[in-house]
C-alpha cells in the first residue's frame, strides 16, 4: 500500500525543517554544539525566533534532531557498505573503514556525537536506537560467522558475566560471554581511534593514521574470532 502524497503544506514545513538542520550544521563548524544558538539559526534564515520555534521549541530539540541524523548517517554508511559476503573478515574490514570514511568527511557532525559532552543537554531515549547502529552491524558479522572462542582469556567477575549474557539475548547472538565481551571491546577500540585521528592526538605518532588504522582492523578481526 501506498502512503499518500504529502500535502504541499506538509512538503514546505519538510523543506523548512532541512534549510533550519542545514544551516544549524554550519554554525556547528563554525561555533561547536555549545555555541549553537535557535536566535542566530533564525536570523540566518531570515526567519523570526517566534517561527522557529514552531519547528523547535528549543535548542535541545534541534540539537537531538542533528545527533539522530549523525548517528543514522554514519550507521547507513556502515549498513550499506557491509558486502553480506561469506568473508567475514571483508565485511568486517568493509564497515570499518566506512565508519572512517563517514567520520572523517563529517568531522563536525562526529564531534557532535563522538566528542566532548554538551554542558546542559541530555541525550533522550530517541538517540539510544540510532547510536546503536555501526555495533548492531558489527554484531550481524558475528552473528553470521559464528566467531570462536578465544584460547586465552582474562577471567571475567560473576557481574559481568550475568551482563555478557543479557547481551546474547538483547543482541539475539550465539556466543560466548568472552566473544561478546571481545566485540565491546572492538567497537570501543574503532570509535576511540577515530577520536585519536580527528581530535589530533596521533599527531607526531602514527600520522597519518592509514596504515595503523587498516592494521587495528586486522587485529581487532582477530580478537573477537574471526
Amino acid at each position: 500500500m501506498t502512503a499518500a502524497p504529502r500535502t504541499a503544506r506538509e512538503r514546505v514545513r519538510a523543506e523548512l525543517t532541512r534549510e533550519i538542520k542545514d544551516e544549524a550544521r554550519r554554525q556547528l563548524a563554525e561555533v561547536g554544539a555549545h555555541g549553537l544558538s535557535l536566535r542566530a539559526v533564525a536570523r540566518e534564515l531570515g526567519m523570526v525566533s517566534s517561527a522557529l520555534y514552531r519547528y523547535f521549541p528549543s535548542r535541545d530539540h534541534l540539537l537531538t534532531a542533528l545527533i539522530v541524523d549523525a548517528y543514522n548517517a554514519v550507521g547507513e554508511a556502515a549498513e550499506q557498505a557491509d558486502p553480506h559476503t561469506d568473508d567475514p573478515r571483508a565485511r568486517w574490514r568493509a564497515i570499518w573503514r566506512a565508519t572512517r570514511d563517514w567520520a572523517r568527511a563529517n568531522p563536525h557532525e562526529y564531534a557532535l556525537i563522538y566528542g566532548s559532552p554538551i554542558p546542559g543537554y541530555q541525550a533522550p531515549q530517541d538517540t539510544v536506537g540510532p547510536a546503536g547502529r555501526v555495533a548492531f552491524a558489527l554484531v550481524a558479522v558475528l552473528r553470521d560467522a559464528h566467531p570462536h572462542e578465544p584460547a586465552v582469556t582474562a577471567p571475567m567477575s560473576e557481574e559481568l558475566r550475568a551482563q555478557a549474557s543479557q547481551l546474547t539475548k538483547i543482541l539475539d547472538i550465539d556466543a560466548p560471554a568472552e566473544v561478546v565481551m571481545r566485540a565491546i571491546a572492538a567497537w570501543t577500540q574503532l570509535f576511540g581511534a577515530l577520536n585519536f585521528e580527528l581530535f589530533g592526538q596521533y599527531v607526531g605518532s602514527v600520522d597519518p593514521a592509514d596504515a595503523y588504522f587498516e592494521h587495528l582492523i586486522g587485529q581487532m578481526a582477530d580478537f573477537v574470532g574471526l
